[in-house]
């Protein structure tokens, strides 16, 4: 999951009205399409983790309703997202059924939302989508994307240990995108704990596109590469960034740690966070 992802309201809702818990789900299950799609957005900023969401939500990925017999699939990729963030393994299957979504970005949610939700139930179903390889990996004629969010699912089996998917992910470190390439290095590391893969992101810092920079910031914070730490602390980019990627950093240097003393390494990235305050 990208550590840049939004929380502000969707920008196509209007209003930006508080709910109380009673109105969320009330909306959820409102015939107002555009009540529904808001509340899903809501309850998943909010991490309202209530059984009666949980439902509705998964009820939301589960259902035709004239909105997407016409193609409108925004109230599944706002349902998909929400349960990703608040990781009730109830909609495991639900999510899972989404990745043959005909919708490339309900497909491109519930990939991100099955890597939060950590549970390895769903490699087969991801790698499903890696099925042809780099030859496969081509833009759809007349989007800006890929057939398939690739990026997205390489993340996921990455963060869940699909070792099994090892054979299927490095020929992606040479795809012709390199958002896919850094997702690729990105899951190579964590796979295989390879310096070299780490390294290939933190030389991505380097590039001239914002954009890429910023996304190698977020895989080196997701990956928590610590010798990455000073060229994230000097990468052209926001501090706010360079921040959430050294925080990522320092949380999986702290949690590899049997010492309750902070190590050198430790504080001298604090001390890079210290810098960019």
């Amino acid at each position: 999951m990208d550590y840049y992802e939004s929380d502000s309201p969707p920008a196509d809702v209007a209003s930006g009205e508080s709910l109380t818990l009673e109105q969320a789900i009330a909306n959820l299950r409102s015939q107002d399409y555009s009540l529904r799609y808001y509340a899903a957005w809501w309850v998943g900023r909010f991490r309202v983790k209530e059984p009666r969401v949980i439902a509705a939500l998964i009820a939301a990925l589960q259902e035709e309703s004239e909105q997407t017999k016409i193609g409108d699939y925004s109230l599944l990729r706002n349902a998909a997202r929400a349960l990703g963030k608040l990781g009730d393994k109830q909609a495991l299957p639900a999510l899972i059924q989404c990745l043959e979504c005909e919708d490339y970005y309900v497909r491109e949610a519930a990939a991100q939302a099955l890597e939060m939700l950590g549970d390895r139930d769903a490699i087969g179903a991801l790698m499903k989508l890696l099925d042809g390889g780099v030859p496969a990996a081509v833009r759809v004629p007349g989007k800006s994307h890929l057939v398939q969010p690739y990026d997205s699912v390489i993340e996921a089996l990455g963060t869940l240990q699909a070792e099994e998917a090892l054979p299927v992910i490095q020929p992606f470190l040479e795809h012709s995108v390199e958002r896919v390439q850094y997702a690729a290095a990105r899951a190579m590391y964590q796979l295989t704990g390879e310096s070299v893969y780490g390294e290939r992101l933190v030389t991505a810092l380097n590039g001239d596109n914002l954009q890429l920079r910023r996304s190698a910031l977020m895989d080196l914070g997701a990956i928590g590469y610590l010798p990455g730490a000073q060229a994230i602390s000097e990468t052209l980019a926001e501090n706010s960034m360079k921040l959430i990627a050294l925080k990522g950093v320092l949380e999986h240097h702290l949690q590899q740690q049997a010492s309750l003393s902070l190590s050198d390494e430790a504080i001298h990235v604090m001390n890079l966070m210290d810098s960019l305050l």
